[in-house]
């Protein structure tokens, strides 16, 4: 089974929630400016799973997306781009660039999603991608991250997670973190159930950076304001609702992952 999987098809389904995300975009920016997104930038922005889903919802919404690896660029291509129609497919732009130096139309909001800007793993180069992103923005845009923290996060563990009722097993593998550097390995891996493993699927080298660290740099970007919104809980079960309010103070939870939107 292993041998017939596909890594990012996997990702997509254990990782990603596109729909949901776009939905707090689009929400978010609309109680905050009056009206709706119609260009945005993804970041990171892999198989370009998130810039599809945007242009999928208005005929006129646009889409750029962003990556340095060229062969993950052409899978979206291939793969999520196709199921566009042609009409929609041309309202998505591909670059393969550095989010550090991207250069392209001013947008109404950025996307940095699932952790990816942990790479920059110094505060000098965490503020210049966010005054790269500051400049990027066309008038009333903002710049949407997402976050995750807890005191499960510093911890070297293993969570494993059936998907699909079963049919394959998503790990995130916390692998090493340093308390001195911040610096941490995280990876995925796929199990399945005739027993074969995609192991090492995906390796991230990251800084573990906290909310005040965060918004202290966008702050020091120039951006005016960062709110942090946060995940209400469902009592039957007591995990995330999918709920995300604005909040002044969390909750000392064990894990939690929350999105932050920064203004001009």
């Amino acid at each position: 089974m292993a041998a017939r999987a596909d890594r990012h098809v996997l990702y997509q389904e254990s990782v990603q929630a596109v729909d949901a995300e776009i939905d707090f975009i689009s929400d978010t920016y609309n109680s905050l400016r009056g009206r709706s997104p119609s260009v945005i930038r993804e970041d990171f922005c892999g198989t370009a799973n998130s810039a599809c889903e945007f242009v999928r919802r208005r005929a006129t919404n646009r889409a750029i997306g962003v990556d340095l690896d060229q062969p993950t660029l052409d899978w979206g291509r291939a793969h999520n781009l196709a199921k566009l129609r042609p009409e929609a497919r041309r309202r998505v732009t591909l670059l393969r660039d550095n989010v550090l130096s991207v250069r392209c139309e001013p947008v109404d909001a950025v996307l940095a999603m699932n952790f990816s800007y942990y790479c920059f793993t110094d505060r000098a180069t965490m503020r210049r991608y966010f005054e790269h992103v500051r400049e990027s923005l066309a008038p009333g845009g903002l710049f949407f991250l997402d976050a995750y923290g807890g005191s499960d996060a510093f911890k070297e563990m293993q969570e494993k997670r059936p998907i699909n009722n079963g049919r394959f097993t998503y790990v995130w593998d916390q692998h090493s973190y340093d308390p001195i550097t911040g610096s941490a390995v995280c990876k995925i891996h796929f199990h399945f159930p005739d027993g074969s493993k995609i192991r090492d699927a995906f390796t991230y080298h990251w800084r573990l950076w906290t909310l005040p660290e965060l918004r202290e740099l966008l702050a020091e970007a120039g951006f005016a304001r960062s709110t942090v919104y946060w995940e209400g809980t469902d009592e039957e079960t007591g995990e995330g609702d999918g709920d995300f309010q604005p909040r002044d103070h969390g909750d000392a939870d064990f894990a939690w992952i929350v999105y932050i939107v920064a203004e001009l």
